[in-house]
């Protein structure tokens, strides 16, 4: 099975590279790096972004954090396209399990990201309350798991086992940090790794050889040494 490719970016230029590559299946955005691409009017960015990416999928989140807002924003989102899947965190600010959120839109067929997850319970709970005939995505925190001395792999494993009979509902390896990540994702089964432009062209170099990389290595050290002028 392949192991799709999403870049997670907002960069409208970013994205504009990548949706050529056929290499990147999709997109995923949240808040932070709306913000950090500079978006000033959510909408109008986002509606910009679908006038590229027109038929790769792509993840906006909701930014409310009460149940009502937050389905009121999706039902906004949804209408934007037809590759747009809603991102909705399995929990909000408060700590409430957004159930009955993710459970409504679900079954209006509204396809979802369900975002923020860190653990095989919160995956348990969210597959319960998902339309099986409805397209979604749940998207496991892998690096900050990782970041905080946590291993990932288990709620992986045990995640996949449980979607895996049902095509519609895909796991998606969040918080990517490294190249080798990628790996792992594909020995486990793993539907979608979604990683930073930086990680996708790491990606691009696989395959070279302990010997090239030793060369390149002691290379950048002597042109360093040699820039600086060092001298004993």
């Amino acid at each position: 099975m392949k192991t799709k490719i999403f870049c997670d970016i907002a960069d409208y230029k970013i994205i504009k590279f990548f949706n050529k590559k056929s290499f990147v299946d999709g997109f995923t955005t949240n808040p932070s790096l709306m913000r950090l691409a500079g978006a000033k009017n959510y909408k109008d960015y986002s509606l910009k972004i679908l006038k590229i990416c027109k038929k790769k999928p792509i993840s906006f989140e909701v930014f409310a954090d009460n149940p009502k807002e937050m389905l009121e924003q999706a039902y906004k989102i949804n209408k934007w396209g037809k590759n747009v899947y809603v991102k909705i965190p399995v929990v909000n600010s408060k700590g409430n399990f957004m159930g009955p959120v993710i459970k409504e839109l679900s079954s209006q067929g509204i396809k979802l990201n369900i975002t923020a997850v860190y653990t095989f319970e919160q995956t348990k709970k969210i597959y319960k309350n998902l339309n099986k005939k409805t397209k979604s995505i749940i998207s496991i925190f892998a690096g900050r798991m990782a970041d905080k001395g946590k291993d990932p792999l288990p709620i992986f494993k045990k995640s996949i086992s449980l979607t895996k009979k049902n095509k519609n509902i895909e796991i998606l390896w969040a918080s990517t940090r490294e190249a080798y990540n990628y790996i792992q994702a594909k020995q486990l089964g793993c539907n979608i790794i979604t990683m930073p432009p930086k990680v996708i062209h790491q990606i691009n170099t696989f395959g070279r050889s302990y010997k090239e990389m030793t060369l390149d290595t002691v290379k950048g050290f002597l042109n360093d040494s040699l820039k600086s002028k060092f001298k004993l």
